[in-house]
């Protein structure tokens, strides 16, 4: 029987031995790990480290990225800027893992967020 507590991200019903807290919220398993498994995107300190360990490594443009990272940054060099529900649309990707994949490239300096009117695009850095 259920002890009727909700995750406050998803909605799903829990048992009070199946409750995640964290950030002040109340959350099932696979929300915890999504949260808890996210890259900032907006985090100085991670750009510096990976621009030092990119030049130390001799790594330019997109050398030391995986396969997705990228298509993901020759889709946008190709078509100039896309919207993250593009992105996400394009490569089957759930919200927090295109923003872990973005926040690499970001971090990498290959991408970054540009607003347009009401629009938050991804563009080339």
């Amino acid at each position: 029987m259920l002890d009727g507590i909700k995750c406050q991200n998803c909605g799903k019903e829990m048992t009070e031995d199946e409750v995640f807290a964290t950030e002040g919220k109340t959350l099932c398993e696979d929300c915890y790990i999504d949260v808890s498994h996210r890259i900032r995107v907006c985090d100085p300190w991670a750009e510096r480290s990976k621009m030092i360990f990119r030049e130390s490594h001799g790594l330019e443009g997109t050398d030391g990225l995986t396969n997705l990272q990228k298509d993901i940054y020759e889709y946008i060099r190709e078509k100039g800027k896309a919207t993250r529900a593009e992105l996400m649309e394009r490569f089957q990707l759930p919200s927090p893992e295109l923003e872990n994949q973005f926040a690499i490239l970001r971090h990498c300096q290959l991408l970054k967020g540009k607003k347009e009117g009401d629009e938050v695009y991804i563009v080339l850095w």
